[in-house]
C-alpha cells in the first residue's frame, strides 16, 4: 500500500466549514476502488495548514483510477473552493516500520 498525502492551506476562519466539506467528501474516497483508508490531520502550530493522507493500492489507483473518477469531482467541488492555491500532492511507501 501506498499513501497519498497532499499539503492543503486554508483561511484558518473557515476551518470548520473545510473539516465539514472533507467529512462529506469522505464517501467518495470510501467508493473508489483501491482506496483504502482516509484521514485529515490538522497541524496544532499552523492554523490553516492540513494533510490529507489516503492509503491507495497503488499509484495508478489514486492517480488514474480516482482522478478520473466522478468522485474526484466530487471531492474537488466540496473541498476545492477552500484551498489558498493548489495542494502540493505526492506519494510515500514504509521505508522502515519501527514502533
Amino acid at each position: 500500500m501506498i499513501k497519498e498525502i497532499a499539503r492543503i492551506d486554508i483561511d484558518p476562519a473557515q476551518a470548520a466549514d473545510f473539516e465539514a466539506a472533507v467529512a462529506q467528501a469522505q464517501p467518495h474516497f470510501r467508493a473508489a476502488p483501491g482506496c483504502r483508508s482516509f484521514a485529515l490531520e490538522r497541524a496544532v502550530d499552523r492554523p490553516g495548514h492540513y494533510l490529507l493522507v489516503v492509503g491507495w493500492d497503488s499509484v495508478d489507483a489514486h492517480m488514474v483510477d480516482f482522478r478520473a473518477s466522478d468522485g474526484f469531482q466530487a471531492w474537488r467541488a466540496l473541498a476545492g473552493l477552500f484551498f489558498k492555491a493548489t495542494p502540493e500532492v505526492f506519494h510515500i511507501e514504509t521505508a522502515i516500520d519501527g514502533f
